[in-house]
């Protein structure tokens, strides 16, 4: 947080087309590699800025220890730009199933968590998604972005006036908690990075929601070339909002 509003030019720097890392990001990440394994021994760890120096760090998905899932900050963009809404985000993954699951946002110390079977929590609060309803009444989010096949990406675009669409906060930590608190109804997402999805997913699910990918399956860390992930209040809603949005 000391860096917030103050990075220097030098500071951010575009890693792929499209895409800033700064050196909190880095910093961040070097931080809890050099923590979170002591908390749990024999466990590894992927973080984002990890695998982009070492793509093999990946394969790291396919086990079955104990496994840390982190994204330094999510939402680097609004970081790098002064605005308040990034995240930190982590999951405990053991054998392909998460276990726990924290999203913080360090400008407005919303801290959320969730625990396989516990429930999800914000700052002592219990969390809880949604009341259900028609895809015409219920409002979220659209993610059919780039990193969509070309026909997907269209037919989401054209059927967003079918549901209330409200507008990306470009973090999707921060998609996950307003999901889990109820303040909207869905997301779809077409980009499923395990640091991005695994943490919010616990959460999301923890609070009562429901999510799946495009072919029906539950969202999984090893599941991340999947086309896509769409999160609802329930299973009813579920099925009406794909029907409204992907179906052909």
């Amino acid at each position: 947080m000391p860096r917030f509003r103050g990075l220097n030019a030098e500071d951010i720097q575009e890693k792929v087309a499209g895409e800033l890392v700064t050196v909190v990001d880095l910093a961040v990440e070097r931080a809890l590699a050099a923590q979170l394994p002591d908390l749990l021994p024999g466990s590894l760890m992927v973080g984002e800025e990890g695998v982009h120096a070492a793509p093999e760090h990946m394969e790291r998905l396919h086990g079955s220890g104990p496994l840390w899932i982190v994204d330094p900050i999510d939402g680097t963009r609004n970081f790098a730009r002064g605005r308040e809404t990034f995240a930190i985000m982590v999951a405990l993954v053991e054998a392909g199933e998460t276990r726990a699951a924290w999203i913080l946002e360090p400008a407005s110390g919303r801290f959320g968590i969730a625990e396989a079977g516990a429930g999800a929590w914000m700052n002592g609060r219990r969390l809880q998604v949604a009341a259900p309803g028609q895809p015409e009444t219920m409002t979220g989010s659209l993610h059919a972005s780039r990193y969509a096949p070309k026909e997907l990406g269209q037919r989401v675009e054209q059927r967003r006036g079918q549901v209330k669409a409200i507008k990306s906060l470009g973090c999707a930590g921060a998609e996950y908690l307003r999901l889990a608190e109820g303040a909207v109804h869905f997301s779809l997402f077409t980009r499923l990075m395990p640091w991005d999805h695994v943490p919010g997913a616990l959460i999301h699910r923890e609070a009562g929601g429901v999510s799946f990918c495009f072919d029906r399956q539950p969202y999984r860390a090893d599941r991340y070339r999947e086309l896509g992930l769409l999160m609802a209040p329930d299973q009813v809603s579920w099925d009406a909002l794909y029907r409204t949005l992907l179906d052909d």
